[in-house]
């Protein structure tokens, strides 16, 4: 054999190799991320192959499969009620994907989760066991009332109620929303829909309610309160403080005032602070008590983390590098504090339930299509943010703010509720900006506990109001009583 032709067969039984170890390799290295890989049509067609498991509400589904004529992806996916549970479900589509509960539970729904035991037949045969169930916390009516009264008013917002004993989530909504199932097939028709709904400016695919984070106002004087309490900056509610209204800012020439007549704020004690929100006395506590303090009692809450529910938040945040100026104005929620209406939902929570924080969660069970409980979530206790001694005297001005101050609009019949509005200022010109409305409450029962905390954030962005009627007591309040009767009748 001459020189030329050995090489020659040399480098074909080279190539040969690298064949056979490339072979080896995506049969049994690759192959299991090559099967589950979104680009590999099989796996696709193999989801929509069957009916989907659903996604259940108050022991209801609120989702469905219907076929799909003239295409492989035999199956697509429906929603009952779409717009007002899609920041729960999310959406489940041929062409765009999949998000939130249909996302984070995909396997369970498909039929792929190892968890989920087919017969012996079908393990012969390599069918896919069918779809289980996802067994939501959502309360229908609460959830109802919470999205009925953003729609009302024509609003842009989000609302979030959890039972702080559990922390179960009870309700989120956002405002506006879309409807899943418009863009759940992969036609023209489809597509068409999702573009539309992604190109409009009033941004209805965005999840206020956890995926976005927003000044709290005067809602976050309850944490700075719970802060000034717990490391001892204020120990009488019902003491005089000595913050002037009013009140100028450290380091600044510059003096904030007070919605009420500032001399109703003068040097008063931080539960007649809370009935009136005064500005001045929750500045200067915040500024007291320091950055580094009020940030550590933020966190226990849920401050500057993502929480898992299982779907992800958004972080809300308190910084860490703040000058004086910005630590007082983190005390009336304004500067650079920020947060999503479930943190704020969190905080009023953990307040609810004499400082201990539980872990929000949104799924009660997962099981399979036989009704056979998969998995089935626990309530635990995420953290004792401040000391029941600490949480108590804020709800005690809380609820004086509802029966004595600005909170009155969600006061319920024969129910302590404890309750703070807010106006939060954004934008770089706030005089041209229009302020965002909030309202934190809770409800509590004859034994002392709380089934419902609840949150609400309105945007009055394209609402056809004056500015002098935004305000959390007259927008949110109405919103909030009415998830907490929902649940209350419930309980």
């Amino acid at each position: 054999m001459n020189k030329t032709v050995r090489r020659a067969a040399v480098f074909c039984g080279l190539l040969v190799l690298a064949l056979l170890v490339r072979a080896t390799w995506v049969q049994f290295v690759s192959a299991e991320t090559l099967a589950e890989h979104d680009q590999n049509r099989r796996v696709k067609i193999a989801d929509f192959g069957q009916p989907r498991g659903d996604i259940i509400v108050g022991g209801e589904a609120v989702t469905g499969s219907v076929t799909t004529p003239g295409s492989d992806f035999k199956y697509k996916r429906v929603f009952k009620d779409g717009p007002m549970y899609a920041p729960v479900t999310g959406f489940f589509s041929q062409s765009q994907g999949q998000t939130f509960l249909e996302g984070v539970h995909n396997d369970l729904l498909t039929g792929r989760d190892s968890r989920l035991l087919g017969s012996p037949l079908d393990t012969l045969t390599g069918e896919r066991p069918k779809g289980g169930d996802v067994v939501t916390t959502i309360d229908p009516k609460a959830q109802k009332a919470a999205y009925k009264g953003l729609t009302d008013l024509d609003a842009k917002g989000a609302v979030v109620a959890i039972d702080p004993r559990s922390g179960k989530i009870l309700a989120l909504a956002s405002t506006p929303s879309y409807d899943p199932s418009v863009f759940s097939g992969i036609s023209g028709k489809d597509g068409k829909a999702f573009e539309k709904l992604r190109k409009d400016k009033a941004k209805p695919l965005n999840n206020r309610a956890f995926r976005e984070a927003y000044p709290p106002g005067s809602t976050f004087k309850i944490l700075t309160a719970a802060a000034a309490l717990e490391h001892g900056t204020v120990g009488d509610i019902n003491e005089r403080s000595r913050a002037r209204a009013p009140y100028r800012l450290p380091q600044s020439s510059t003096e904030i005032g007070n919605v009420v007549p500032n001399d109703m704020c003068d040097k008063v004690s931080m539960k007649t602070a809370m009935q009136w929100s005064c500005n001045n006395v929750f500045l200067d506590a915040a500024l007291r008590t320091g950055k580094d303090k009020m940030r550590e009692t933020a966190e226990r809450f849920g401050f500057n983390e993502e929480q898992f529910m299982p779907v992800r938040t958004s972080a809300s945040g308190y910084p860490e590098k703040l000058d004086k100026p910005g630590t007082a104005l983190t005390g009336m929620g304004q500067g650079s504090v920020t947060t999503t209406p479930f943190q704020m939902a969190m905080v009023t929570a953990g307040l609810a339930n004499d400082g201990k924080v539980m872990k929000p969660y949104l799924v009660e069970e997962l099981r399979g299509a036989d009704l056979s409980t998969v998995e089935k979530t626990e309530p635990e206790e995420l953290e004792q943010a401040v000391s029941p001694e600490t949480a108590r005297k804020v709800q005690e001005m809380m609820e004086y703010t509802v029966t004595d101050g600005t909170g009155d609009k969600v006061a319920i019949d024969g129910v302590t509720v404890g309750g703070k509005p807010g106006t939060a200022q954004h934008g770089s010109n706030v005089r041209d900006q229009r302020p965002y409305a909030w309202f934190v409450s809770y409800a509590k029962q004859s034994d002392g506990t709380s089934p419902v905390a609840v949150a609400v954030l309105v945007d009055p962005e394209d609402m056809d109001i004056t500015r002098s009627e935004i305000a959390g007591g007259k927008l949110g309040a109405p919103i909030a009583k009415a998830v907490m009767q929902a649940v209350l009748k419930k309980s």
